[in-house]
């Protein structure tokens, strides 16, 4: 397994649990290339690497993206500590994107579960200007992902959602900060393009959380991809050997590529104009085969 990077070298850090830290898993090869985040859950209580961690970085390796494993800052540590070290992390990939061959306008986060609320707060959260600096040289360096991704997100910390990751994350100042940190409410024209997956059956957290940050995505005018499969607990992973919820690594793929394209086109409005006509029910018509 590749090594880890401490995320904090000069900031002092009084905890009894591992240090935070990022698990590169980089392809080979000098063709720069878009990288992931991944950001595991665990109720902000814990980070379920084994499980959320390892094996969605070398799937998303398998669909020709770079990623990396987030170890983050979890109870009794409370907010902004875990949100701390998500930005952290990103300054860490962009900052080392030439020597990575990271596209440094090209990064992702990947969250599940509560670690679908991390995801989601490096999307949500500008305004608050968390600070994720260090006094060294990612200091200066954009801290906010190009897209967020959430795997059956906690993203909503109201009574109906799952109440145990917002006190965990809020501690004492839950009762007065809930609504604030339910991030639903976050959603702004700032929010980068987001992609959501969850399942009906999903008894602990309920699949409500994705509906309702993607109603805020539209309500902002902002891109966002949806998916609610029918069948599955929480937790479901990869979805291996199913037919459905085994595909959302090569949909959350095509998501990315599809925005990362469209982003390129942004200089040449003539290309951007020939992609956002394919999206027409006019061209593709015309691109129907003959019968």
């Amino acid at each position: 397994m590749p090594e880890a990077i401490p995320l904090w070298n000069n900031r002092q850090i009084k905890s009894d649990q591992k240090p935070p830290s990022i698990t590169p898993y980089l392809l080979e090869g000098d063709t720069p290339r878009p990288a992931i985040l991944v950001i595991p859950g665990g109720g902000y209580r814990n980070v379920c690497e084994s499980t959320e961690g390892y094996a969605i970085a070398r799937r998303f390796n398998e669909l020709g993206f770079h990623a990396a494993v987030l170890h983050y800052r979890v109870f009794p540590h409370h907010f902004p500590e875990p949100q701390q070290d998500a930005f952290r992390a990103i300054k860490i990939l962009r900052g080392n994107a030439r020597e990575w061959k990271i596209i440094p306008n090209q990064i992702a986060t990947c969250g599940f579960s509560a670690g679908g609320h991390l995801s989601a707060s490096t999307g949500t959260l500008q305004d608050e200007n968390i600070d994720a600096t260090d006094k060294d040289r990612y200091d200066d360096i954009d801290q906010y992902p190009d897209a967020i991704m959430m795997a059956y997100p906690v993203i909503s910390l109201e009574a109906w959602s799952h109440g145990g990751s917002g006190r965990c994350l809020l501690g004492d100042e839950f009762d007065a900060k809930y609504k604030q940190y339910s991030l639903e409410n976050r959603v702004s024209d700032k929010t980068p393009p987001a992609f959501l997956w969850a399942t009906l059956q999903d008894k602990l957290v309920s699949y409500k959380n994705s509906v309702v940050f993607a109603q805020a995505m539209a309500e902002h005018n902002r891109p966002c991809e949806l998916h609610v499969f029918p069948f599955g607990a929480h937790g479901m992973l990869l979805g291996i050997n199913t037919f459905d919820v085994g595909q959302w690594t090569t949909l959350a793929a095509n998501f990315l590529k599809t925005h990362f394209t469209r982003q390129e086109l942004q200089d040449n409005p003539e290309k951007l104009k020939q992609f956002d006509e394919l999206y027409t029910n006019a061209m593709q018509a015309k691109l129907e085969p003959p019968r």
